[in-house]
């Protein structure tokens, strides 16, 4: 019967949708990098700590009355309800007991509960006894007063800030990256004190003429000449025992240059991830953003035109001299591989990213960087660049929105616009940034001037414009040339003068700003002349 109950609650917390949104709420308060709440809970924790030391520090010999108890007493309640929180996000028990159970009638074998309450037991205690635990423990017991010797754990409240500040947390994972290194350093060094602390004694005893009362006396002595501070309180008064003192300041040096060195290696590896945390930091501080993945010479074009329009992209590249270049033009970058699901996930591939673009010249990596990025987030928009066209079906396949052809349309636009002035304008003036020239889209609206007409009919020379291209769903346009597909429509460049235009097609013309403006403004104009034509007609 118990074991029928605990199997029920259990399947009951995970079904509960106020149980799971609890936890993820508190979870973004306590443990997610990435969310605001944890920052803001972070640098109120840092103001509780600091107040909380100076208040308990002002009271050695000052009366703080009533109201420093009662902050004690709300510091402490605090530091509790923090510590019984990360206990319970730690692991979900009835994660295990499912698991457990489901593995048992999988197995027909007999449920045990005793092996279930180990499990358990042994995944908390994980936590109890992991640095950060600890110290949050040992940071509740100076409020204790009736043992007033536990204000020496004063100090660990201190500590604490190291959770809640990430320059303290990057020095700690560099000092734990380096914990072989740094052990043989401690236990070579625990060794010279040993051996040095013995000699000392052996030689400067009291008994000898020496300065030396005791082992306490050689330790300390052993541990200030090892370190190089050298208070001279103690001072060597025989010759080996000068000896010695030589030895183990040559000693210290070497073990200080050996401690320098790992601890500048450490943080030479660490810096490319430090580098790229930051870089994520700054990025998550944006709602919408783009990811551009490679950036050969057409993502620094697509970069260059975003930059120019204020909105907010990443860029990713294995090339660190690209992403170097990238930096120097004031774009977040990070030196990275794409294909990478770890890579996207911390770009914000589910986390305010609204488009990938892979822009890199290798194709396979196109592909790839497609595939990943529609694995991680099947609802964002992808556009891949194609360098080859028997790869464009592969892309699409892959999971890409749209695919671009840049050298095939490079090639198109100088073969069919050599010889007309306003498109070779237009063009050279979208190449040279001048801000006044656009290619632009308009959308042919029901009821204006440009539906169920052909081409031929309406001169966009005269309007100051060049007509690139029509996308349409038409299945009647299909007999036109210069055809591409795009998902359900088709591209048609450059039609032909009796391609007729239906409502919903979209123009692609270039020309000068006001020039599009004004076009823009005509076909909406006759597009509410004759709506209000055919209202009056109907009444």
């Amino acid at each position: 019967m118990l074991i029928k109950l605990i199997v029920y609650l259990a399947y009951f917390l995970k079904s509960s949708e106020n149980y799971q949104h609890s936890k993820q709420f508190f979870f973004n308060l306590l443990e997610n990098p990435r969310s605001k709440m944890k920052s803001r809970f972070d640098l109120f924790m840092i103001c509780l700590v600091i107040i909380s030391v100076f208040t308990l520090v002002y009271q050695v010999e000052h009366d703080i009355g009533a109201s420093g108890e009662y902050l004690e007493s709300v510091v402490v309640s605090i530091f509790i309800a923090e510590y019984i929180l990360r206990f319970w996000l730690y692991s979900d028990i009835h994660k295990i007991i499912i698991e457990q159970y489901e593995k048992a009638q999988y197995l027909n074998i007999r449920f045990n509960l005793w092996q279930v309450n180990k499990q358990i037991l042994t995944t908390k205690l994980e936590y109890v006894f992991s640095i950060f635990a600890i110290i949050d423990l040992l940071a509740i017991l100076p409020s204790y007063r009736p043992l007033r010797i536990l204000r020496i754990f004063l100090i660990f409240r201190l500590f604490k800030l190291f959770r809640y500040s990430n320059s303290i947390k990057v020095f700690a994972d560099v000092l734990a990256s380096k914990r072989f290194e740094l052990f043989t350093l401690m236990v070579f060094m625990g060794f010279l004190v040993i051996i040095a602390s013995i000699a000392i004694y052996l030689f400067e005893n009291k008994s000898s003429g020496g300065q030396i009362a005791d082992l306490y006396d050689a330790l300390y002595w052993s541990i200030v000449t090892i370190s190089t501070v050298g208070y001279g309180d103690i001072t060597p008064q025989t010759l080996s025992g000068r000896f010695i003192t030589m030895a183990l300041i040559l000693a210290g040096l070497g073990v200080l240059s050996f401690f320098t060195s790992i601890i500048v290696a450490a943080f030479h590896d660490k810096m490319h991830t430090l580098r790229e945390s930051r870089t994520y930091d700054e990025l998550g501080r944006f709602k919408n953003f783009i990811i551009i993945c490679g950036l050969g010479r057409v993502g620094m074009e697509v970069a260059k035109q975003l930059a120019a329009d204020r909105h907010k992209f990443i860029v990713i590249d294995k090339d660190q001299d690209k992403v170097v270049f990238a930096k120097q033009q004031g774009y977040l970058a990070v030196c990275n591989d794409a294909c990478s699901n770890e890579v996207l996930l911390n770009a914000g591939i589910n986390r305010g990213a609204t488009v990938v673009l892979c822009t890199t010249g290798n194709d396979v990596t196109n592909v790839y960087v497609t595939l990943s990025s529609r694995y991680l987030n099947k609802d964002i928009q992808i556009i891949s660049r194609a360098n080859r066209h028997e790869n464009i079906n592969k892309l699409y396949q892959a999971g890409a929105n749209n695919v671009i052809e840049p050298f095939a349309i490079a090639g198109l636009l100088a073969a069919e616009y050599v010889g007309q002035p306003v498109a070779f304008e237009a063009i050279s003036g979208i190449l040279q940034e001048q801000k006044n020239i656009l290619m632009e889209t308009i959308v042919v609206s029901s009821e204006c001037l440009l539906e169920n007409i052909q081409l031929k009919e309406f001169d966009f020379a005269e309007n100051k414009l060049s007509l690139v291209g029509v996308i349409s769903t038409n299945p009647n346009n299909l007999k036109h040339r210069n055809k591409f597909p795009i998902k359900l429509e088709h591209f048609y460049f450059n039609p032909e003068a009796h391609f007729k235009l239906q409502a919903g097609d979209i123009l692609v013309v270039l020309g000068r700003e006001y020039s599009i403006n004004h076009f823009r403004d005509r076909v909406e104009q006759s597009r509410i002349l004759n709506k209000r034509f055919l209202t009056a007609k109907r009444s």
